[in-house]
């Protein structure tokens, strides 16, 4: 066989195979992010408890990129300083207040504040 016709065997052969990725939807999507977040957010409480402050903002960034490429919100008890990125654990980077019908949480490295108020469990 001449060279040519190697060629048009070799080009064949490479296009019939090709893969083709496989969509999931948006739902499936959204499920596998939300777990992916939560682990991370547990894997970033870990870190900051063994004074690893640098391992536990990465873990943050990339749960907050995940959220934000799927469209999927972070969990409401996952909390994390908007200063820095660290995770706020209370007692151990974050100092928690409640005074006024408000809670105050101050982060420990950069000294951010984050106020909430909490009036609907004084009502009830």
């Amino acid at each position: 066989m001449s060279d040519s016709t190697n060629l048009n065997i070799i080009f064949i052969m490479r296009t019939n195979h090709t893969m083709t990725r496989k969509r999931i939807s948006q739902k499936a999507a959204g499920d596998i992010a939300s777990a992916r977040i939560s682990k991370l957010f547990a894997l970033a409480r870990g870190a900051v408890m063994n004074g690893n402050d640098e391992r536990a903002r990465r873990y943050v960034h990339i749960a907050r990129r995940i959220g934000q490429k799927t469209n999927t919100p972070i969990p409401s008890g996952e909390g994390y300083c908007k200063g820095c990125g660290l995770p706020m654990v209370p007692g151990v980077n974050c100092r928690v207040r409640v005074t006024g019908g408000r809670i105050r949480r101050t982060c420990g490295s950069c000294g951010e504040v984050r106020r909430m108020p909490y009036t609907r469990e004084q009502r009830e």
